[in-house]
């Protein structure tokens, strides 16, 4: 059964949200702020997060950010009055799974939910059996260490290309910085030979830029001014 926990403020909202899911056979548990998921989400357990922008005691984008750092494969729905543009660039850059303003259907939280979690496993299946991973229209062979162009050309990847598209695919929408890039690119978690600096960081994410190109007509790598870099390939999952 999937677990779902729901942190929003407004108690007519919870219980709404609690009775409709449960009658799709979720399992439901609800918190009030920001306080209460800093309580239940590192005790485990959770499928899915519904998280509400705007909260009492806490900021909804500072509390998503610091979930995914707790569990950064959890799947994060931000449910906001805010329908800004702004605040969901926000929410996404921040690692946010999906955002969906309110009021919205029922129904469609249902199906929003059930997106997520089928991407998630998709890419947990891939992970598992070793078969290359869609990364938008391209594919990603972990096992043979190489790049599929959408046309079907193979690019090579050097090392330094290697562990950092397997950081990125890992991370996909979460904004990671140079510091973060050099440990997680290390097997032990520190910095990664031949990327002794943030310079060095800078070049190899320029070089699998290029390498990479676009998709669909945007980029799969954006820098994020004065944080670092967001991999954004729209899609990532099995073949």
């Amino acid at each position: 059964m999937t677990r779902c926990l729901i942190v929003d403020d407004d108690h007519a909202i919870r219980t709404l949200l609690q009775e409709y899911l449960r009658g799709f056979g979720f399992e439901v548990e609800v918190v009030e702020d920001g306080a209460g998921l800093r309580h239940r989400l590192p005790e485990g357990g959770i499928d899915v997060l519904l998280l509400d922008l705007m909260l009492p005691d806490e900021n909804g984008l500072a509390l998503c950010q610091w979930a995914k750092k707790v569990a950064p494969t959890l799947p994060v729905i931000m449910l906001t009055a805010q329908g800004d543009p702004l605040s969901r660039v926000l929410g996404l850059e921040l690692g946010a799974d999906d955002y969906l303003p309110k009021p919205f259907e029922l129904r469609e939280l249902v199906a929003r939910i059930k997106a997520v979690l089928r991407r998630g496993n998709a890419l947990m299946a891939a992970k598992a059996a070793g078969a290359p991973l869609r990364i938008g229209s391209w594919q990603f062979d972990r096992i043979q260490r190489r790049l599929i162009s959408p046309e079907g050309v193979v690019v090579p990847l050097s090392a330094t290309e290697f562990r950092l598209l397997s950081v990125f695919v890992d991370h996909p929408g979460q904004v990671l910085g140079r510091e973060k890039l050099l440990a997680l690119s290390s097997a032990s978690g520190t910095a990664a030979a031949g990327l002794p600096s943030d310079r060095s960081i800078d070049l190899a994410v320029s070089r699998l830029r290029s390498k990479l190109g676009t998709d669909a007509g945007s980029p799969l790598i954006w820098t994020v001014r004065g944080e670092g870099y967001r991999f954004d390939p729209g899609a990532v999952g099995g073949p």
